[in-house]
């Protein structure tokens, strides 16, 4: 069946950096639109970023020019850099995947702590 594994996540200062990696089997990322979601505590999930078949991206204005999404199709996998970081960016981040319209697919989170 499709997976999709989050990797990266953990416990990083205010101002500092991480890179989550979302790795897929049983399906092609480089022809679907990927993004990157997050859920806070007592918050909805909300989406971070995401990229088109084609690379085009798209971000939350809360990180726009913070954090940027980028694919390796010969890996099958998409990245979300984050940069400067702040503590209201603590959550759960999730990768997500629809290949086809109304055909979605999500990893299984990874915690993301800003905190000092």
């Amino acid at each position: 069946q499709v997976q999709l594994v989050e990797s990266g996540g953990g416990l990083v200062q205010p101002g500092g950096s991480l890179r989550l990696s979302c790795a897929a089997s049983r399906l092609t990322l480089s022809i679907s639109t990927s993004g990157w979601y997050r859920q806070a505590p007592g918050k909805q999930r909300e989406l971070v970023a995401g990229i088109t078949s084609g690379g085009t991206t798209n971000y939350a204005d809360s990180v726009k020019g913070r954090f940027t999404i980028s694919r390796d199709n010969a890996k099958n996998t998409v990245y979300l850099q984050m940069n400067s970081l702040k503590p209201e960016d603590t959550a759960v981040y999730y990768c997500n995947a629809q290949p086809i319209q109304g055909v979605y697919y999500w990893g299984q989170g990874t915690q993301v702590t800003v905190s000092s």
